[in-house]
C-alpha cells in the first residue's frame, strides 16, 4: 500500500486505489459542464474494470448450486482462491475478498456530488437540471455500488466525503448492514425526486445510466433484502410499490411492433430473447446494463473456445450437473431435492450451457460468452470455433423479468398462513401470473401451451410457491451474478434472531449468539457438490459465514476494522482442500 510509510493516524482504511487521478482534484478543473461530464462517465466507466466484474462473477455466483471450478483450469492465483471459497476455508488475503473496486466508484461519486454544485457559477451552460440529473445518477451509482458491499461483505465503512489525497484521515468503522441500506434508501429516494427519464435519453444510453427505471429497480430490490433480513411487512410492500412503477414505465415505453408482448409485458420472445438481451444488449426490456468494450471477465470465467485443432481455451468455471437435463413438465419445481430444473420446451436451456459431445466434456456456459441465436427448433447446442477476441459484452444488472419476479417474491411473502387455503390461493394467484409470464415467454414457440399451470400449483403452500420463485430465477438468471444473493433472502427469511442493526462485531462482543443458517438453504446451495455438501454445510454454521473476511490489507492499517468473526485468527489455518 502506497501509504504505508505515512504517519499511522493518516494511514487509509479504504486501499488507497480510491484516490483520484491529479486533474480531478485541481481547483481549476471544474469549470465547466463538459468536465463534469467526463466525471459522471468517469464514475460508469470505473465499473467495466475487469476486476470488479470478476468480483461481481465470483461473488454473485461461486458459492451456488449454478457452478462449480473447471478442474482442467491451470493452477493459478485465481484457482487458489476459488479453493478456498469452495472448501469454506477462505483468508483474509484471498483475491476475492476485496472491495477497493467498489470503493474506487464510490469515491468517484463522491467526487462530484462535492464538486459538481459550484460549476453551476461558473458556467451558464450547466444548469440546475443537468445537476439534478447528475446528481441523482451518482446517488443512485454510489447505493448500487454499497448494495453489492453489504451483500458479500455485511459490516463496512460507509463514508459519502470525497478523499481527495492521501493526506485525510480515512479511518472508517463498520456500519451495521441496517444502517448502510438506509443511507442507500434515502439517497435513492432523494435521487427519485430528479431522476434522468428513461424517455429523454435514448441508444445505450437508456440503460448504461441509471434512469428512473433503475432507481426504482434498485430501491425495490433494496426493500426485498431489508424485508428479507428483518421480517418486514411494511419493505415487501415497498417493494412492490417500486416494482410496480418499473413495470408501468416499460409499458409506457414499448414501441408497438417492436417486440411480441407476453400478456402485459413488453418481453422479446422466447426465440428473439437469447439475440436481444445478449447479442445486440441494451435491450428494450433491459432496464441497467454496465457497459463494456472488452468484458475480458467474463472471458476469464466462463468462455471455452475450440480452434481447428481441438479446444484451446477454458474458463474458471463451468455449470453443475443440475443443467445436465430437462424434464418433459414443470410439476416438481417446487421440490429442494427436484434435480431436474427445465422443461424441454424452455428455450433458456438452450442458451445457457454447450452440450458436451463426450462424457470427457464438461457442460462449459454458453449464456453471455457466444454470439449465436438461440435456435427456436432448440438445437442442442455445440461448441462454436469463431474466433472471439473483443468479449463486448455487457454486464446486466437489471432486467424487465427481474423486477417481476421480485415482486412476485415480495407478494409470496406477504401473505398470511393464518388465512383458508382458499384465501391463500386467491392471494397466490396474483404472484403466480408473474412467474408464469416469465416462463411462458421463455419457450419454443410452438410450446407455449406448455408453461407452468395454476391447475398444478393452486393447492401448493406458501412455502412451496417460494421455491417455485426461486427456481424461476434461477432459471431465468442464470450465470448472471444473482443466484447468491437469491439464496441469501431466502436464507434470511427461514432464520431466526438476525440482528442486522448490529456489526457482528457488536453481537460477538455483546456475548449474543450468531443466529444458525437455514438447513434448507444449506441443502440447495451444495446440491451440486457431492460428497463434499456435508463438509460444507458442517462449515457453515452461523450467519457470519455467509459473508468474505475484512480484505487483510485494510486491517493492517485501520484499526477501527473489526474482522468477522468467522474468520479471526484464520491465518493460522490449515488448509484442508
Amino acid at each position: 500500500m502506497i501509504l504505508a510509510s505515512a504517519p499511522f493516524l493518516f494511514a487509509s482504511c479504504l486501499d488507497t486505489i480510491i484516490l483520484p487521478d491529479d486533474k480531478t482534484v485541481d481547483e481549476d478543473f471544474w469549470q465547466t459542464k463538459e468536465q463534469v461530464a467526463s466525471m459522471v462517465n468517469g464514475a460508469y466507466a470505473a465499473m467495466t474494470s475487469s476486476d470488479l466484474l470478476a468480483r461481481l462473477i465470483v461473488w454473485g455466483d461461486f458459492r451456488t448450486d449454478e457452478v462449480l471450478r473447471y478442474t482442467g483450469a491451470d493452477v493459478s492465483t485465481t484457482t487458489d482462491a476459488l479453493d478456498e471459497i469452495a472448501a469454506v476455508n477462505i483468508q483474509p488475503t484471498n483475491m476475492f475478498a476485496t472491495w477497493s473496486t467498489l470503493y474506487n466508484v464510490i469515491n468517484r461519486c463522491n467526487i462530484v456530488l462535492e464538486r459538481s454544485e459550484a460549476v453551476m457559477s461558473i458556467d451558464p451552460n450547466y444548469t440546475m437540471g443537468d445537476y439534478q440529473v447528475d446528481r441523482s445518477q451518482m446517488l443512485a451509482l454510489r447505493s448500487l455500488c454499497y448494495f453489492y458491499l453489504v451483500r458479500n461483505f455485511r459490516d463496512v465503512p460507509y463514508t459519502a466525503t470525497a478523499y481527495m489525497n492521501s493526506s485525510q484521515n480515512r479511518q472508517l468503522a463498520q456500519s451495521s448492514p441496517l444502517e448502510v441500506l438506509n443511507k442507500c434508501i434515502e439517497d435513492l429516494e432523494e435521487a427519485a425526486k430528479t431522476p434522468l427519464s428513461a424517455q429523454g435519453v435514448s441508444g445505450w444510453r437508456k440503460v448504461g445510466w441509471f434512469t428512473e427505471d433503475g432507481i426504482n429497480a434498485l430501491l425495490a430490490d433494496i426493500y426485498l433484502w431489508r424485508a428479507s433480513a428483518t421480517h418486514s411487512q411494511a419493505d415487501y410492500q415497498q417493494c412492490v410499490a417500486y416494482c410496480d412503477k418499473v413495470i408501468e414505465s416499460k409499458r409506457s415505453q414499448h414501441v408497438p411492433g417492436r417486440n411480441e408482448i407476453e400478456k402485459d409485458y413488453p418481453l422479446a420472445d422466447g426465440g428473439d430473447m437469447y439475440t436481444a438481451l445478449f447479442v445486440e444488449q441494451n435491450a428494450e426490456e433491459s432496464i441497467f446494463e454496465i457497459q463494456t468494450n472488452s468484458n475480458m471477465a467474463l472471458c476469464q470465467y466462463y468462455y471455452k473456445y475450440k480452434s481447428a485443432t481441438g479446444f484451446s481455451g477454458s474458463g474458471w468455471l463451468k455449470a453443475t450437473p443440475l443443467f445436465y437435463a430437462t424434464s418433459s413438465t414443470y410439476d416438481k419445481t417446487t421440490s429442494i431435492s427436484n434435480s431436474t430444473l427445465f422443461s424441454a420446451n424452455d428455450l433458456r436451456y438452450y442458451a445457457a450451457c454447450y452440450i458436451p459431445a463426450s462424457t470427457q466434456e464438461s457442460y462449459d456456459i454458453r449464456k453471455l460468452v457466444t454470439e449465436s441465436a438461440v435456435s427456436s427448433k432448440k438445437t442442442v447446442p455445440q461448441r462454436e470455433s469463431y474466433n472471439y477476441g473483443g468479449f463486448d459484452r455487457n454486464y446486466n444488472v437489471y432486467r424487465l423479468t427481474d423486477v417481476m419476479l421480485m415482486k412476485a417474491e415480495a407478494l409470496v411473502q406477504q401473505v398470511d398462513t393464518a388465512l383458508t387455503a382458499s384465501e391463500q390461493a386467491d392471494l397466490l394467484r396474483v404472484p403466480f401470473t408473474l412467474v408464469q409470464a416469465v416462463n411462458t415467454r421463455a419457450l419454443d414457440e410452438g410450446s407455449k401451451g406448455d408453461s407452468i399451470k395454476w391447475a398444478t400449483f393452486r393447492t401448493f403452500s406458501k412455502d412451496q410457491f417460494e421455491q417455485l420463485v426461486l427456481q424461476e430465477r434461477m432459471r431465468e438468471f442464470c450465470f448472471e451474478g444473482r443466484r447468491w444473493y437469491d439464496l441469501l433472502r431466502y436464507n434470511y427469511r427461514h432464520m431466526d434472531g438476525v440482528a442486522y442493526d448490529k456489526t457482528l462485531d457488536q453481537i460477538v462482543e455483546g456475548q449474543e449468539s450468531l443466529p444458525a443458517n437455514s438447513k434448507e438453504m444449506l441443502t440447495l446451495m451444495t446440491r451440486q457438490r457431492g460428497t463434499e455438501a456435508s463438509g460444507v454445510m458442517a462449515k457453515m454454521a452461523n450467519e457470519a459465514y455467509l459473508y468474505l473476511p475484512i480484505p487483510n490489507s485494510d486491517m493492517l492499517v485501520c484499526p477501527l476494522l473489526k474482522q468477522n468473526p468467522a474468520y479471526e485468527g484464520s491465518s493460522d489455518y490449515e488448509k484442508n482442500y
